[in-house]
């Protein structure tokens, strides 16, 4: 069991006892089995996206916090690397409504981008709110300002977009994404 993953599940069980909230009470809002929800906070493991935003949601604490134990420092970025080399096929239980988040009254919808190696990279842009980019396939190369970010598979990031930053494909293959924006 990877102690990083592990971490998570101990996090998030933390903050449960500190709400006072049930094992169960979190299964049911979850919209899971009480067996799954106990797995993911013993192991920390597959636990999906949707269910860490929500739950850092009402906990009342930062998305990286959950899985780093770090809340990001949203002046710039925060990286999280999950997964660790593990070989797990997570694509096909991200559905849209899965990865969809209540973020104060609003739902912030995913979008999933593919880029191929021959676009042209992305102009710079700025926006307001966060943005929450998760690697399904292949590589990322995130810009902001003159620095570059690799993310492979499974890596994550989680930034202030109102840095100039841009997404283009990593190398020789298509990259896949999913992109989550909080305005």
């Amino acid at each position: 069991m990877d102690s990083d993953l592990r971490e998570i599940g101990l996090r998030i069980q933390g903050l449960r006892d500190a709400c006072d909230v049930t094992e169960q009470e979190m299964a049911d809002e979850l919209k899971v089995s009480l067996e799954t929800y106990r797995t993911w906070e013993q192991t920390g493991a597959d636990v999906p996206i949707s269910a860490i935003f929500h739950m850092a949601h009402k906990f009342g604490v930062d998305f990286n916090e959950i899985l780093t134990g770090t809340a990001a420092k949203l002046d710039t970025y925060h990286v999280v690397r999950r997964g660790q080399g593990k070989e797990v096929d997570r694509y096909p239980g991200y559905s849209y409504d899965d990865l969809a988040w209540r973020y104060q009254n609003k739902i912030m919808q995913p979008l999933l981008v593919v880029l191929d190696p021959s676009d042209e990279p992305a102009k710079l842009v700025t926006h307001e709110g966060q943005e929450f980019n998760f690697v399904l396939e292949g590589s990322l190369t995130l810009t902001f300002g003159t620095q570059e970010i690799v993310l492979n598979q499974w890596d994550s990031i989680y930034f202030n977009p109102q840095y100039p930053h841009g997404q283009r494909c990593h190398g020789d293959a298509p990259c896949k994404f999913i992109t989550i924006i909080a305005e």
